[in-house]
């Protein structure tokens, strides 16, 4: 699927990880938060925070493979939650805006959100509404030329440094999948906290570089010009904005080749019992398994990508690649931290930080359970309502 422009663009994101990324990656950890502001202004500046946007924004506007590409090359960082924050920039809370925001919409917060001069986060999930989009509680009620917004957010990435919050909440009574918007909410104004916005950390067991919050808004006063395209929309722009969302992600986890790579390089050098470990053929048989199923995962992103890129329907086939995704990358870092042994077991061992880190897979952005649950609607095995 690639060519020398989309290869080009992920030799420049890794050259830029390795640079920029990668040396910091042990001390963000242990402060369990990665400078967002101060680096994402510098992937603005190399253009990485809107290349699948509109070019009258800031963007390249190329296609979405190109943001497939970048989301492989950012999977290959030593600290995975600087992917998971760039990938919620990019993949998460700008989508719809893009897509469906006015123009002075996205003039005031889609530009700076691809230059890299804010920090923006998603706000979907609930503490009692994660997968279950539908049953989300928070709400926006109407007030004049204002949203009066009230209610909680969980497990919002880039949570305590964002500037804006994409927020999906109940702006009327009625169907669940036909009554909630699409809202852009200020968390910051003039370097201070919103008036009615309150942040809570949460600690992780993995991602720690990854800052992570829980946001509650009280009587939080919000434009009705923030809201993205039209009333009651929110529903069907949150599905559309999924797709795009797990595509990158099971990208990102195409990076794994690298953990597979070097567990075999350890074993090269690890003798017992008087050979190098990695001539049991056990070992060689479950590392050349993995690298299959690896890159049948490639072919079913790739393949789902094109029929994205050509204006078909990948809800089946996203839903397929972030499944799989989850579930071999969480494959990939047990085995290969079983093969290291008690090195792989070791608290800074870059295979046990992806053994925390992969887990989330099968639980952000749509549980492994909420896919299969997709799947099998797609393929008619249950009902749709």
């Amino acid at each position: 699927m690639y060519t020398e422009d989309h290869r080009s663009i992920m030799q420049s994101i890794r050259r830029f990880l390795a640079s920029e990324v990668d040396p910091f990656a042990d001390e963000w950890e242990a402060a369990e938060i990665f400078p967002a502001h101060e680096l994402f202004k510098k992937m603005g500046d190399l253009g990485f925070l809107g290349i699948t946007k509109p070019t009258e924004y800031g963007g390249m506007g190329l296609d979405f493979s190109y943001g497939v590409a970048a989301g492989e090359a950012m999977g290959y960082v030593r600290a995975q939650g600087v992917s998971m924050g760039a990938g919620v920039q990019t993949d998460m809370a700008t989508p719809a805006l893009a897509t469906f925001g006015s123009d002075a919409l996205k003039r005031e917060f889609l530009a700076p959100a691809i230059a890299g001069d804010v920090v923006v986060s998603i706000g979907v999930s609930e503490q009692g509404a994660g997968s279950d989009v539908a049953s989300l509680k928070t709400r926006a009620r109407r007030d004049g030329d204002d949203y009066v917004i009230s209610g909680s957010k969980m497990w919002i990435t880039n949570g305590t440094q964002a500037d804006w919050i994409c927020l999906l909440c109940n702006t009327s009574e009625g169907q669940t999948h036909k009554n909630k918007s699409m809202i852009i909410v200020p968390l910051r104004e003039g370097g201070k906290r919103v008036k009615g916005v309150e942040v809570q950390k949460i600690k992780k067991f993995g991602m720690w570089c990854s800052d992570t919050a829980q946001i509650f808004f009280d009587e939080v006063r919000v434009p009705v010009r923030n809201r993205i395209g039209e009333e009651g929309m929110g529903f069907i722009y949150q599905m559309k904005q999924f797709q795009e969302e797990r595509l990158g992600a099971a990208a990102r986890r195409l990076a794994a080749v690298q953990l597979i790579e070097e567990t075999a390089d350890y074993l090269r050098q690890r003798v017992a019992f008087g050979k190098p470990l990695l001539d049991n053929q056990f070992i060689q048989f479950k590392l050349a398994e993995l690298k299959t199923e690896l890159e049948a995962l490639r072919g079913l992103v790739y393949m789902a990508t094109q029929t994205y890129i050509n204006g078909g329907d990948v809800v089946e086939l996203a839903s397929m690649a972030k499944l799989k995704a989850g579930r071999l990358s969480r494959e990939i870092a047990d085995w290969c931290m079983q093969f290291q042994g008690g090195m792989g077991y070791t608290w800074d061992n870059f295979v046990s930080r992806a053994y925390r880190d992969f887990r989330l897979g099968s639980i952000g952005g749509g549980a492994d359970e909420v896919m299969m649950q997709v799947i099998a609607k797609q393929m008619g095995l249950m009902s749709r309502s």
